[in-house]
């Protein structure tokens, strides 16, 4: 990897992480914070979308891949929400985030894939 590459998917991750930031905002505004639904439609988009760029636009998979939705996504946060839902005894919600973000995640991520290879 180039140094240009580097910085190039530091900067891109950094993108993504502060995109990150700003769509969770908005959707606990809209949804409120009892369920993590931000943290969740972030990780279904960005499953769908490394699906798209891994199959359209292989040659950018590291900067708009590991870089742009590799800041955009985090499996961290989303486990990290499952354990707080099950502590503050939300068990059913707890196994849907996990579960849902999982299989979703991998039904996005498949779908992402065929549309990138139908384009």
């Amino acid at each position: 990897m180039s140094p240009l590459l580097f910085l190039g998917a530091a900067l891109a991750g950094g993108i993504g992480a502060a995109l990150r930031y700003l769509v969770d905002l908005g959707v606990a505004r809209l949804a409120g914070r009892r369920f993590p639904w931000g943290i969740f439609l972030i990780n279904l988009s960005g499953s769908f979308a490394l699906g798209v760029v891994t199959a359209a636009l292989p040659d950018q998979t590291t900067l708009l891949g590991a870089g742009l939705l590799g800041g955009y996504t985090t499996f961290s946060t989303a486990m990290l929400d499952t354990v707080a839902l099950w502590r503050d005894g939300e068990r059913p919600a707890s196994a849907f985030n996990a579960i849902a973000t999982l299989l979703l995640g991998l039904l996005a991520a498949g779908l992402g894939l065929a549309l990138g290879t139908a384009l």
